[in-house]
Formats: structure tokens, C-alpha cells, sequence
């Protein structure tokens, strides 16, 4: 006998963008399904994510996220193709143009990563 029932991961928030955040969000409140969110915390350490209340419902909650993401990636892939056709898409020389500094940090960043560990092959005679 159970006493309690165990909420369970659905979905994390980490790296989704806010509007299909939103989406799932209304997904689940149209279908009537318990859910309780968590957030990154102050520190951004803890886990974005939400959970299922009740795991009887995670069979529901997973098939209408199947069907979900299958639709956002038709209509995501659309407007990709939409924007790259019209020119509007962003390339990488887009975001180079945007933050030259930050780029070449990164660049001098994996130059020093190379060379430490070139020097430590040499060093150590692999």
C-alpha cells in the first residue's frame, strides 16, 4: 500500500526556449494534468524542470508530448526554411559580427587548451 505518490521528471527547462515552455505548460493544463514546476535557483544549479504530480498520469502526459514535439519540429523546421529562404536566418558569421570579443575569446580559449596539451605530449615524450 502506498501512502504517498512519488512526482516524476517530465520535462526540463534547461535551454528551452521561454515560449515553448509555455507551450508545454498549456499542454498539460488543457488535458487536466497535475504538474508543479521547479526553477534553476538563485545560482542557476538546481534543476528547471516540470514534474508530473501524479505518475499514473505520465502515460497521458508522455503520448500528448510525443505528438507535441513531433508538430513543433514540422512548424520549427518551416520557419527555418521560411527565414533561410527569405535571407533572414542567423549564421555563424552573424554572431561573429554581433560579439567579435566574445569570439575571440573563445578562439584564444581553445588555442590555449591546444597548446597545454601539446606541451604536455612533448613533455612527457607520448
Amino acid at each position: 500500500m502506498t501512502f504517498f505518490n512519488m512526482a516524476k521528471l517530465f520535462f526540463s527547462l534547461r535551454g528551452v526556449p521561454e515560449d515553448e515552455a509555455e507551450e508545454v505548460r498549456q499542454l498539460l493544463e488543457e488535458h487536466v494534468i497535475d504538474y508543479y514546476e521547479t526553477s534553476a535557483g538563485n545560482w542557476g544549479v538546481s534543476m528547471p524542470a516540470i514534474w508530473l504530480k501524479n505518475e499514473a498520469q505520465w502515460e497521458k502526459a508522455n503520448e500528448l508530448m510525443h505528438q507535441y514535439q513531433q508538430q513543433r519540429a514540422i512548424e520549427q523546421r518551416a520557419l527555418y526554411e521560411e527565414l533561410k529562404r527569405t535571407g533572414q536566418h542567423r549564421t555563424i558569421l552573424d554572431v561573429a559580427k554581433e560579439k567579435p570579443a566574445t569570439l575571440l575569446l573563445y578562439l584564444g580559449f581553445c588555442v590555449f587548451i591546444l597548446y597545454i596539451s601539446m606541451k604536455l605530449i612533448v613533455d612527457f615524450g607520448f
